[in-house]
């Protein structure tokens, strides 16, 4: 299927778990995760109407921005070396990956102005994957205000990939929470009203527990192989 055609599809079901939450699908932010597809199919999502693309990895976004450049807004979704901060800080919109304090140094000594960034939260507990553990999150959140180039938007998390509804519905509902309490504090340096969680699998149940931001590879733009 063409990126369009799935677009619609997938806007079908925003709009559906929007209106099982009492939400607009204005607030959601979809984000084409495009790190296994050509440069083609991303000019493709483009072309379909996408704004917001998604890599994770420094080659694959920069030589893709040679292509589309500023026809799209840049995230960087995976986890992101430090050594590798001073060649994408420039073409990012925002980083979904914060998640130690060696990075938001670097990614403080880099940027010319403040860099919207997601604080990474391992909330499965899972080994395979990156981020904080929750408990941790809310002293990490305090030390950025050290580094005026970084604004905590937001929070991001990983749910395991399973099918079990609940088990995925606990672990959004524990990132929402979580958020709550910082965004309440009112925090200059980090304002964190947003919440990046959802991918091809669980992102209607995201958009219903919370979500502001999803991640979609697979069902929006597929994958292709040798990339």
């Amino acid at each position: 299927m063409s990126v369009k055609e799935n677009l619609s599809v997938i806007e079908n079901s925003i709009e559906e778990a929007c209106q099982n939450c009492g939400r607009t699908k204005e607030d959601i932010t979809v984000i084409a995760v495009t790190k296994y597809v050509s440069i083609a199919r991303a000019e493709e999502a483009i072309e379909a109407g996408i704004e917001h693309l998604g890599e994770n990895r420094r080659e694959g976004l920069l030589e893709k921005y040679e292509s589309i450049g500023t026809k799209a807004k840049w995230h960087f979704i995976g986890s992101l070396q430090s050594r590798k901060v001073k060649d994408v800080i420039d073409q990012l919109s925002m980083i979904h990956s914060l998640d130690r304090k060696s990075l938001a140094k670097e990614i403080n000594k880099r940027a010319s102005q403040p860099v919207p960034c997601f604080i990474q939260v391992n909330v499965s507990g899972e080994e395979s994957k990156h981020g904080l553990a929750p408990d941790d999150v809310e002293e990490f959140v305090d030390l950025m205000k050290n580094y005026e180039n970084i604004q905590v938007v937001g929070l991001m998390t990983m749910a395991p990939h399973t099918d079990n509804e609940e088990q995925l519905r606990g672990n959004f509902r524990k990132l929402r929470a979580l958020r709550d309490i910082i965004r309440d504090k009112h925090l200059p340096h980090a304002p964190c009203e947003s919440l990046s969680m959802g991918m091809s699998n669980d992102y209607a149940i995201a958009i219903e527990e919370g979500a502001t931001h999803v991640r979609i590879g697979s069902k929006l733009v597929g994958e292709e192989a040798n990339q």
